[in-house]
């Protein structure tokens, strides 16, 4: 701060403490809603005189997805048939965590709102996006539920109060209900929304009815047309803006994290230059603002750069 910088405070980075784990099975027992609220009360008790922006959760979606769905991030809960796991259920464990995790936001909103010193509160949500393979219908309307299944699962109750329709209606038993004082207090917990994107996938329908064997993914029960995760798609940010701005009320956004990686074996002078990641944020950028010339309320920006983890 002394150098001019203004600190926005990341609660929560896939770092829940063992103790935890090991007592509440992570996400799984309500009880942790209640012991994260005590954490980040102390953090804002403790730091809130000197930061005023705050984020709950990075990417609850990844956390929730790839620990208790594919078992491949810690936890390592999932299926047998989905992982290499020795415990869990992919069917419904997801749900439970992704709930604990909204549940758990909410609540770290209200004790900000109530005690503390009148900063901004928010969450960090990845976001891909997906465009539809083809004209067709069936494609446009795969597209869409891919959507409702990523970042609609935490926005939507964050702005709605409910689940999406589309996983309501596929989850079924197996979503987590909201009761009326939980649906009081998850609705318009939020002063910003903080938007992870980086890439762009093509998906497709596939053409099969629903599995019998069920996980979160297969709840999708969509084609993807690529398999590497990052593809330079700049038009992608564009898109994913503007349909957080139609479909969700026009949120105050911060573009918390987009950037790319580079193999590890660059020569000296390419790695000075670093044309290529000159060239990835000149063309996201552009369409950053392209968004916001189309209305997008934009108030911030970060790159995601070698400092910020080990990934």
């Amino acid at each position: 701060m002394k150098a001019g910088i203004t600190p926005h405070a990341n609660l929560y980075h896939y770092d829940l403490p063992l103790a935890l784990q090991e007592k509440y099975l992570d996400l799984l027992d309500r009880q942790a809603i209640y012991m994260i609220t005590h954490y980040v009360e102390f953090c804002f008790k403790t730091f809130g005189d000197r930061v005023k922006t705050w984020m709950t959760f990075n990417e609850p979606r990844v956390v929730a997805a790839l620990g208790f769905d594919n078992g491949i991030n810690p936890p390592n809960r999932c299926s047998k048939q989905f992982g290499n796991c020795t415990d869990g259920n992919s069917a419904t464990e997801p749900y439970i965590a992704a709930h604990h995790l909204i549940l758990s936001h909410a609540e770290a909103v209200e004790r900000y709102r109530e005690k503390y010193q009148n900063g901004r509160i928010d969450i960090f949500l990845d976001f891909v996006w997906y465009e539809p393979l083809t004209r067709s219908k069936a494609d446009y309307y795969v597209a869409q539920r891919a959507k409702d299944f990523h970042v609609g699962w935490f926005w939507h109750p964050l702005v709605y109060g409910k689940y999406p329709r589309t996983m309501q209606k596929i989850v079924r038993e197996r979503l987590s209900k909201f009761t009326k004082s939980e649906v009081e207090k998850v609705k318009n917990s939020f002063d910003i929304l903080c938007l992870n994107h980086y890439t762009s996938y093509h998906i497709y329908d596939p053409h099969r009815p629903p599995s019998n064997v069920t996980d979160y993914q297969q709840d999708w029960n969509v084609g993807f047309a690529h398999s590497e995760w990052l593809y330079e798609v700049p038009w992608g940010m564009y898109k994913a803006v503007t349909y957080v701005k139609e479909r969700y009320g026009s949120p105050n956004i911060i573009l918390s994290e987009n950037g790319m990686d580079d193999p590890g074996n660059l020569t000296f002078p390419k790695s000075l230059h670093d044309s290529n990641r000159v060239n990835f944020y000149r063309s996201y950028l552009k369409e950053l603002k392209r968004a916001m010339d189309d209305g997008a309320d934009i108030t911030g920006y970060f790159a995601w750069s070698i400092l910020d983890n080990f990934e």
